[in-house]
């Protein structure tokens, strides 16, 4: 196993993307709730952004897994969709580069992206929704799959994270990392139970103001209950 993933073993890693354009959304900032990640015993993070990527990079050297969102006009895929993302991302210091994996139209084939990502002497990393995806992406090479894009693709976002799709992934050789809605950690434990090599959290960590609406909306609920009674 590579020395990053080993790295990453039964760990977790936190995901420090603030609300774009909220207050947290600086990359001084990211770089703050990084530190404090890592103090609190995350083996790993994951970065969206190159100037957050940057400002993380300059003060931990523990794995990075990078990122970039952009809003394409003739493309649903956001997660690194192009040739210049990935070179960007290992140029500041991505160890691993994280990108779409799903079947739907892109800019630039998977196979592409995996070979970029690995000319620039980083790993690779497919963003999943299906165990369809983890099965091509590890054929094409991708040495990690991970289950961030179940339940943002098609239909209604479930509450919770997938767990099946980490059982499916996990019975592949690839590296699995468990991600989307792990917002507790009793998610995070049954994301290992589940087959998962490492788990990602970040709402829950990174984002106050989704934490806050999560206390604001439980409230609300009791309100409304009491109401009725």
């Amino acid at each position: 196993m590579h020395s990053i993933l080993n790295q990453l073993k039964e760990g977790l890693i936190v995901s420090c993307q603030p609300v774009v354009g909220g207050p947290m959304d600086r990359p001084e900032i990211v770089a703050a709730f990084a530190v404090a990640a890592i103090d609190g015993g995350a083996v790993g993070l994951r970065i969206e952004g190159l100037e957050n990527l940057r400002a993380v990079r300059a003060v931990t050297d523990v794995p990075i897994i990078g990122l970039l969102k952009v809003d394409l006009t003739d493309s649903p895929v956001r997660i690194t969709p192009n040739l210049s993302d990935v070179e960007a991302l290992v140029s500041v210091g991505a160890d691993i580069v994280a990108f779409d994996a799903t079947d739907r139209p892109r800019p630039v084939p998977v196979t592409d992206l995996v070979e970029a990502v690995h000319a620039g002497g980083a790993l690779a990393m497919a963003d999943c929704a299906s165990a369809d995806d983890g099965r091509r992406a590890f054929a094409l090479g991708c040495e990690v799959l991970g289950s961030t894009l179940s339940g943002y693709i098609d239909g209604p976002t479930p509450d919770g994270p997938d767990l099946s799709l980490v059982r499916a992934l996990s019975q592949m050789p690839g590296f699995v990392i468990a991600e989307g809605r792990y917002q507790a950690p009793s998610d995070a434990a049954e994301g290992l139970r589940a087959g998962a090599d490492a788990v990602v959290a970040g709402s829950a960590i990174t984002r106050p103001e989704h934490v806050t609406q999560w206390f604001v909306s439980a409230m609300a609920d009791e309100r409304t209950k009491r109401l009725a009674t």
